[in-house]
């Protein structure tokens, strides 16, 4: 059996977290912006830190398995 696990929690979390796609923050005009498809330096540094944050909280403390698989 295979763990999917990790894969499946890296996948979306990077769907989730890809600045300007869903969320940006900090935006252009405000401090958080929905959908705005724009990007900057300092949002991609944000992201890339909850990014991490989550991926280490999920994988490591929590422990996610997703056995796929006979």
């Amino acid at each position: 059996m295979s763990d999917w696990g990790p894969v499946f929690v890296a996948v979306v979390l990077f769907i989730l977290l890809t600045p300007g796609l869903l969320i940006q923050i900090p935006g252009r005009q405000r401090l958080v912006e929905f959908g705005n498809f724009q990007t900057s330096g300092v949002s991609i540094l944000v992201h890339s830190i909850l990014y991490f944050a989550l991926i280490c909280i999920f994988l490591l403390a929590v422990g996610v398995h997703v056995y796929v698989g006979s």
